[in-house]
């Protein structure tokens, strides 16, 4: 008789789905964690080691495991996931996967714009800018690393901000409604400073997320989202179109 046939062996078997899903979404089991073998935990449990595979299998299938051949079962690390059509919150995305959210401010310089800057910007060289760098945490590690540069002459009120207490995007969205956006996407390697700060091997692969905003006035920023490689995705949702 299958799982599905016995009533009771299929609430057993959702019974500890929920507990193990709980025990890993909620942190008490953190990204990392060796489970208990399956032939133990089926133990503890009281049931069969064919009904403790299916809740093994099921939380691989869910991203909320890995199954490691000869090593056991480890909680997988998080992955955060942006779609490429939205202006998307870092802390959203953190907070999206249950996971603790917190921003470091690492360095915030005026300056005037480089001839890079420029081009990139769309912006004359030499114009004032507010260049912005900060790393984005979950569950007290390094999820994400912004660059930005903030167009003085459409945000003067940039001047002022200290940028101390929280991201500068959640700030720009306050003060400037864009009106237009654009995203690029890019692999690269992580250079050896944002390794350093993304704890992550040098040169290893990563996902670049740059974005340009304009409002009526001009440019308002540019920005590069710099996320490791293996923790994020970038998803969107498509209809057909008629015709």
């Amino acid at each position: 008789m299958s799982d599905r046939d016995d009533p009771a062996r299929s609430s057993l078997y959702r019974t500890i789905l929920g507990e193990l899903e709980r025990k890993i979404v909620s942190g008490e089991w953190p990204p990392g964690h060796r489970l208990p073998f399956e032939v133990d935990l089926a133990t503890s449990y009281n049931v069969s080691r064919m009904t403790m595979n299916k809740v093994m299998t099921q939380l691989a299938k869910s991203g909320l495991i890995e199954r490691r051949r000869k090593s056991g079962s480890f909680v997988a690390q998080p992955r955060g996931q942006s779609a490429i059509l939205e202006i998307t919150d870092v802390e959203a995305e953190v907070r999206a996967m249950k996971l603790a959210y917190a921003y470091r401010l690492l360095s915030r310089t005026q300056r005037g714009a480089t001839p890079a800057d420029a081009a990139a910007f769309e912006v004359k060289k030499g114009t004032g800018l507010i260049e912005v760098r900060g790393l984005h945490l979950a569950g007290g590690e390094p999820f994400c690393l912004e660059e930005r540069l903030i167009n003085l002459d459409t945000v003067p009120e940039a001047g002022d901000a200290s940028f101390a207490d929280g991201p500068s995007g959640a700030w720009l969205l306050k003060q400037v409604p864009w009106s237009t956006a654009e995203h690029k996407i890019f692999a690269v390697n992580a250079s050896t400073e944002t390794a350093r700060q993304l704890h992550i091997a040098a040169r290893a692969a990563c996902l670049l997320i740059q974005r340009r905003t304009w409002s009526e006035a001009g440019p308002v920023t540019f920005v590069r989202f710099i996320y490791p490689g293996d923790k994020h995705v970038i998803g969107a949702t498509f209809t057909p179109v008629a015709g």
